[in-house]
């Protein structure tokens, strides 16, 4: 899922202005990080409304990514959307163009910082999984990508900065080289080490539209 963390309030009402602003959240990623569902929309709802800024309408869609269902939600607040000087979306980077590609006369504004593609470790706390490069190495490592798990992406490692398995730049972190050598130790395939990786075709990340 898409790992997303809330903007400050004042640099959100400093975006918002005095509105009228049309509030938008997501009930799938956005949901499950806590930056977008129906509780955090009708909480930003009223902090707007304590600061005297008109609120329009509001809305969760399913999800904010869907551009031909997020026409079919917003139908029925035609109206509203017309009213508004804004929408404010609380979804991911993805869902926020999604958005601005339906609206061309509103100012469209991100409520979230999109962080990363993560997994849930537990309720509130994500760790991160992929850095959707467009090259997928799991295959090299066990089924661990180094590229996303490691503070320096290093595809040939560990640093030798790593102390008692955790990581030199963060020591609350497990180095992900000290994991994997473990895991391919355990395995008996320490021989997939010996292989000097090539530095990444990053050219593959640039990939913008994928038709199956």
């Amino acid at each position: 899922m898409i790992i997303t963390k809330q903007k400050d309030f004042e640099e959100i009402l400093t975006s918002v202005g005095k509105g009228p602003v049309f509030i938008v959240g997501c009930n799938e990623c956005a949901t499950l990080c806590h930056t977008g569902s129906e509780e955090e929309v009708l909480a930003m709802k009223e902090e707007f409304e304590k600061k005297n800024v008109q609120v329009s309408g509001w809305i969760v869609l399913e999800p904010a990514c869907h551009r031909n269902n997020n026409r079919r939600l917003l139908k029925p607040h035609k109206e509203s959307l017309e009213k508004s000087k804004s929408i404010l979306v609380l979804a991911c980077g993805n869902g926020v163009q999604t958005i601005s590609e339906l609206f061309d006369d509103k100012d469209v504004i991100s409520g979230n910082d999109t962080l990363f593609l993560g997994e849930i470790v537990r309720a509130n706390e994500f760790d991160k999984r992929c850095s959707m490069c467009g090259e997928c190495l799991l295959d090299l490592f066990d089924g661990f990508c180094p590229v996303s798990r490691c503070p320096k992406s290093m595809l040939n490692g560990p640093c030798g900065g790593a102390i008692n398995g955790k990581c030199e730049i963060n020591s609350e972190l497990d180095c992900m080289w000290d994991i994997i050598y473990k895991r391919l130790k355990k395995r008996g395939k320490l021989h997939q080490l010996e292989e000097i990786q090539k530095p990444k075709d990053w050219s593959k990340s640039l990939e913008t539209r994928r038709t199956l």
